[in-house]
């Protein structure tokens, strides 16, 4: 009896086309020798599939500058696929399996794992102290400098000396844990120098999941943080949404964030800017097994439904049913 090759992770991650250039979330199916890949989650054969024997994994890969969170799976006959996932635990996540699955030691482009690094300087006691620093006719909350950042990884036995720290820091800012604000700082990371990270102590940076806003008259393109984006980050990933209009049902990156109660939904394809958003204070959520209006194909259960304080629906469906009770869950606590 031949035996079935094992699931060991599934979900939505936005794959390269391999002829195009265009990014597409699928839904992607990896098991102990191979990843499939569906157009749908819903559809019964994969729109493509990638042997694990002998393969080699990237990750992070900096092939593309302008994507964050991207990894690269070259195959033994040398076709490189990419991925990318919508935050870093996930990558990490996908990366740790598929490792596990080619069944063989794969070096990563990394010497040290950034993820615990990131979460080392975020530390409120032991980790970079966030700042409100005034340059010129500007204050920028929530940030510190280049310099800091140096000084606390030598301090922090992270980093033997500085040269050592800025390579580092630059790993972060190339990762998206660290970004850029003010000029000195946005002009370091988009130099064509090696020297992407400037340890200037006018040169100031911010943490990805903080509650950075600047204030007052930017001559770059720092703008004031609305209020909804203060909040700490509570929970992020993908989910399906249905349209209001055309009821159709399409990928969308969502991110949870608490006081003030805020849903920001992306197209994980494209940049940073949310499609919406949906304010949470005061609504109710609930796990629902149909909805109106819906194609019959195009649910697979695991729905849940939104209803804003001013009643305006949101009709969501998780992966799982494990995914949908966390999700309702952490809509729940930032509700109240």
């Amino acid at each position: 009896r031949i035996m079935e090759p094992q699931e060991i992770r599934e979900g939505y991650l936005v794959k390269k086309g391999s002829m195009l250039n265009s990014w597409k979330a699928v839904w992607v199916v990896l098991s102990d020798d191979a990843i499939e890949f569906y157009k749908k989650k819903t559809d019964r054969s994969p729109k493509g599939m990638i042997p694990l024997k002998g393969s080699t994994l990237v990750s992070p890969c900096q092939d593309f500058p302008k994507r964050t969170l991207v990894f690269k799976l070259t195959t033994e006959k040398k076709h490189d696929h990419f991925f990318q996932a919508s935050h870093v635990e996930e990558r990490e996540c996908w990366v740790k399996d598929i490792k596990r699955s080619t069944r063989r030691s794969i070096r990563l482009a990394e010497t040290i794992n950034l993820t615990e690094l990131y979460t080392l300087m975020r530390d409120q006691d032991d980790g970079v102290k966030e700042l409100k620093v005034r340059q010129e006719n500007r204050i920028f909350n929530y940030c510190f400098s280049g310099a800091t950042v140096a000084e606390w990884l030598v301090s922090k036995e992270k980093a033997r000396n500085r040269p050592e720290a800025l390579v580092l820091a630059a790993g972060l800012l190339n990762e998206g844990f660290l970004l850029p604000t003010g000029d000195l700082a946005k002009d370091a990371a988009e130099s064509a120098d090696q020297t992407v990270f400037s340890d200037d102590p006018d040169a100031l940076y911010y943490f990805a999941d903080s509650g950075f806003f600047c204030e007052g008259n930017s001559s770059d393109e720092d703008v004031l943080l609305k209020e909804e984006f203060r909040g700490n980050i509570m929970k992020q990933g993908c989910l399906l949404k249905q349209g209001h209009r055309r009821k159709n049902w399409k990928v969308r990156k969502f991110i949870l964030r608490d006081s003030p109660a805020y849903m920001h939904y992306y197209d994980p394809t494209k940049g940073d800017e949310p499609l919406g958003s949906i304010y949470l204070r005061g609504c109710v959520v609930t796990a629902v097994e149909f909805v109106p209006d819906a194609k019959r194909y195009d649910v697979n259960g695991n729905l849940f439904e939104v209803i804003t304080s001013d009643e305006v629906h949101y009709f969501l469906q998780a992966a799982t049913a494990e995914e949908r009770k966390e999700w309702i869950k952490a809509i729940q606590e930032v509700s109240k």
